[in-house]
């Protein structure tokens, strides 16, 4: 697992990290996911290895509170596995795995095709992981198909802008007219908003121009293993 700070762009303050899997290949090295979970989400090995993420946020945490590092850790959850039926169930017994760690610090990050299918379904599974204090966000906002109506059912707190809309902001019209409408659209939902793809100081002051308190990226920090963290905090500050 690899970590990627998410910080508030007026104060500098990490909020939270992501976990991101890489695979440690035997031949080929350091792999990014794009490599591998493609061949694997509509699989049962899928499953497995999402089970295995989310353990391993909250082994992770745990090993991090000993540090006085406390954070909320976001993770990626495919669609096949979001769907499974005892999905909220096996999630509560990943949090009765580490009593000692608040199931509040997870953070599930799910793109909008993962609840397009049945969203009756989908929400009742959302609601009882919500019960668990485990909190939802919408990755990759502004590619799918989402609905006013579709924002507004699902028990969501946060959005996050793809970085296919945050990278040109500084020189593209459109893009930052979709993040300024975004913006006033998570408004008037009640709804927090992230900004993916921060790769320089400029991006974060425009960011800040036009309603945006929360980046990530690599302006920010790559992803990192969780030994290195500790030390990218202590150093850690946004520049003038």
């Amino acid at each position: 697992m690899f970590y990627q700070p998410k910080v508030n762009l007026i104060t500098g303050e990490c909020i939270g990290v992501e976990a991101l899997i890489r695979w440690q290949h035997p031949e080929k090295g350091l792999l990014a996911p794009g490599h591998f979970l493609p061949l694997i989400e509509q699989h049962d090995v899928g499953v497995q290895l999402g089970q295995w993420v989310i353990a391993e946020a909250f082994r992770q945490y745990m090993l991090w509170q000993q540090h006085n590092i406390e954070m909320a850790i976001s993770v990626n959850i495919a669609a096949n596995h979001l769907q499974q039926a005892d999905f909220a169930e096996q999630l509560k017994q990943i949090c009765a795995q580490f009593p000692a760690v608040p199931p509040s610090m997870l953070e599930l990050e799910i793109v909008e095709t993962s609840a397009l299918q049945d969203i009756d379904y989908i929400l009742g599974t959302m609601r009882s992981c919500a019960a668990l204090g485990i909190s939802f966000s919408l990755d990759d906002f502004g590619t799918g198909y989402s609905s006013l109506s579709y924002l507004k059912r699902l028990p969501i707190s946060t959005l996050k802008l793809d970085q296919s809309f945050v990278r040109d902001i500084l020189t593209d019209a459109d893009d930052l007219a979709i993040l300024q409408g975004v913006s006033r659209l998570a408004e008037a939902f009640e709804l927090a908003t992230i900004a993916e793809g921060v790769e320089t100081t400029a991006h974060m002051k425009k960011l800040l121009e036009i309603g945006y308190h929360f980046g990530q990226g690599y302006g920010i920090a790559r992803p990192m293993p969780a030994a290195e963290l500790p030390g990218w905090l202590a150093s850690w500050s946004i520049k003038d």
